[in-house]
């Protein structure tokens, strides 16, 4: 039987997914945290084939909490159970480790398949994820550490010349990134760029 672990503030919620797996028949629920603390807490000397995860956790950042238990204990096959749909934060939660990704309404029986599916080491994007994540990925890009750096002066408002002097380049390197910035990121000018890195949480 397929041993599942549990993280999710929400105590109507928790109860409701508790129900449905050991309802399920297919798993069992080994432990059910409220916040990240608790949960590696449990972690220490419970170990679930899977762990449902959700992003929004009162004392940790869900995406963080994704590595650092990937990092600490790989056997651990993480799904994300979250509200939060878009494609910069599933993408985040992925390279964190993550193998699957659940919206928090989604169908019973999706949730039973993405515990089933991660459990073997396999990856799972509930339909509405899966659907989305290939019509955008061909215009999301990933940028660099620098690029992420140049992006969030930009949003700032800092100059080219005073950008050069916080990232330790020359202004014309400066200009060269930009230009490249603009071009990755298909964005017509400085103005789009920054609505971009806005809206969909580049920076």
């Amino acid at each position: 039987m397929i041993k599942v672990g549990l993280v999710d503030d929400h105590p109507l919620f928790l109860e409701g997914l508790n129900k449905l797996i050991v309802a399920s028949g297919i798993a069992e629920v080994i432990f059910a945290a409220k916040d990240g603390k608790e949960c590696l807490r449990q972690l220490a000397f419970n170990y679930p084939n899977v762990l449902l995860l959700d992003i929004n956790l009162p004392d940790y950042s869900g995406i963080d909490l994704c590595k650092e238990i990937h990092d600490c204990w790989p056997q651990v096959n993480i799904i994300a159970l979250t509200s939060f749909g878009e494609y910069t934060i599933v993408r985040k939660m992925l390279d964190n480790g993550a193998l699957g990704y659940l919206l928090k309404n989604a169908m019973p029986e999706e949730i039973l398949q993405g515990v089933e599916t991660v459990a073997k080491g396999e990856t799972f994007l509930c339909h509405e994820i899966d659907v989305f994540m290939k019509r955008d990925s061909h215009r999301h890009v990933f940028l660099t550490p620098r690029e992420t750096d140049l992006l969030r002066l930009i949003v700032k408002g800092y100059t080219n010349p005073e950008i050069a002097v916080e990232l330790f380049l020359g202004v014309e390197t400066i200009n060269s990134y930009r230009k490249n910035l603009l071009f990755k990121l298909n964005a017509r000018n400085t103005a789009v760029l920054v609505k971009m890195a806005i809206e969909e949480k580049l920076i």
